[in-house]
């Protein structure tokens, strides 16, 4: 099977460890051990459950316990409608495995994760991107979208909130798209890994909660802070889940048991989880948003969730070279827009701790007049 590179991941990968400020990063703060046992109530003992656990693939669809955590972020699921993956990226690529082959059609919204265009494409399907607007906010139009789909569309692709610019679809755009599916019994599949990042109000609905042809995916990594467990789930129909499962024997089998132990101890207090990630979120967004309106020549739509912002800037060159000079003159990791297909723009990451985005930011203005200064 042959596939697009992936561009952010691949950006990433040779950045992320040769900065002196990460703004690239995507996850809110990242939790140690000692935190995770801290904000959950719980003690050394609860590891010590560890140690006489003997290290099979345990439960294969994933533990019980682990599983009816899970349920319980969505309205009316129980641990049968949830399947256990590694991380969001495994859960996203089973799901586009399992349901779709050579020759069907899917609509993905675009800027999105590049799972959800470059895969189901290495599968054979056609994929329309249908492009979002960012006069419109970056939200989708519902007449375009029905106009994208064809009486064989098989998927419809989303993340919400959006990766890359923070856009945030309500309960009333979601039903707006099931409506639209319906009509020709396309599924909507919708990455949800940063869900919980709400800028206002608390977790937001699910997809699997407003249609019967939903699919939710997400994990531990983001919104949870918990990446280096590499655990992520899918919830949705059972047919679902059982073409999921055919696929996942394949590549995943079980996930490890110690990563579903102290995933079950997080989502057992996802309220208190979630919590800091809001208040680490709104506080650093709001030092963003006041640099973006002293910055001149920068522009965006204020993100509504998630942990990134989508920023247009006003120099004259490539964003992957901007961040390239960024980085080699200020010590400060941007995320180019081309590498997401949307250039002349920057992702910048605002879940990092507050002290590196305000020890970061300046220099980003100090590199910015520099430039400025230069092209007078």
């Amino acid at each position: 099977m042959k596939i697009e590179p992936f561009g952010v991941e691949m950006w990433m990968n040779a950045h992320e460890n040769n900065c002196l400020h990460n703004l690239a990063e995507t996850c809110v703060t990242s939790l140690t051990l000692a935190e995770l046992l801290q904000i959950t109530g719980r003690n050394d003992g609860d590891l010590a459950e560890l140690l006489p656990l003997k290290l099979t693939y345990g439960a294969i669809e994933g533990s019980d316990r682990l599983r009816d955590a899970i349920a319980a972020l969505y309205a009316n699921r129980t641990r049968e409608d949830v399947m256990t993956c590694h991380g969001t990226a495994g859960a996203n690529a089973l799901v586009w495995q399992a349901m779709v082959g050579a020759g069907d059609h899917v609509v993905s919204l675009v800027p999105t994760y590049q799972q959800h265009v470059s895969i189901p494409e290495s599968l054979g399907a056609e994929v329309t991107r249908l492009a979002l607007d960012e006069s419109d906010g970056w939200l989708p139009d519902p007449d375009r979208l029905a106009k994208a789909l064809r009486p064989d569309t098989k998927v419809i692709a989303l993340t919400n909130p959006n990766n890359p610019t923070g856009a945030l679809i309500d309960r009333d755009g979601l039903t707006r798209i099931a409506e639209i599916a319906d009509r020709v019994g396309a599924h909507v599949l919708v990455d949800e890994v940063y869900r919980g990042t709400e800028q206002d109000g608390g977790i937001g609905p699910s997809i699997v909660d407003i249609y019967h042809r939903g699919i939710a995916t997400a994990g531990m990594s983001k919104a949870f802070s918990l990446a280096g467990l590499r655990l992520g789930w899918v919830v949705g129909p059972q047919d679902v889940l059982r073409a999921v499962s055919h696929h996942r024997d394949y590549s995943t089998i079980s996930v490890g048991m110690i990563d579903e132990h102290l995933a079950a101890l997080a989502l057992e207090a996802s309220d208190r989880i979630l919590e800091r990630s809001r208040r680490i979120t709104r506080a650093n967004l709001a030092t963003l948003g006041a640099w973006i309106d002293a910055e001149p020549g920068l522009a965006w739509v204020r993100p509504a969730a998630g942990t990134t912002a989508l920023v247009r800037y006003d120099l004259p060159m490539a964003s992957e070279a901007f961040c390239l000079d960024l980085l080699a003159e200020e010590g400060v990791l941007f995320t180019p827009g081309a590498v997401m297909g949307v250039e002349g723009t920057l992702r910048i990451g605002f879940g990092n701790p507050p002290a590196d985005l305000a020890a970061g930011l300046p220099k980003v203005s100090a590199f910015l007049a520099r430039k400025r200064a230069r092209q007078s």
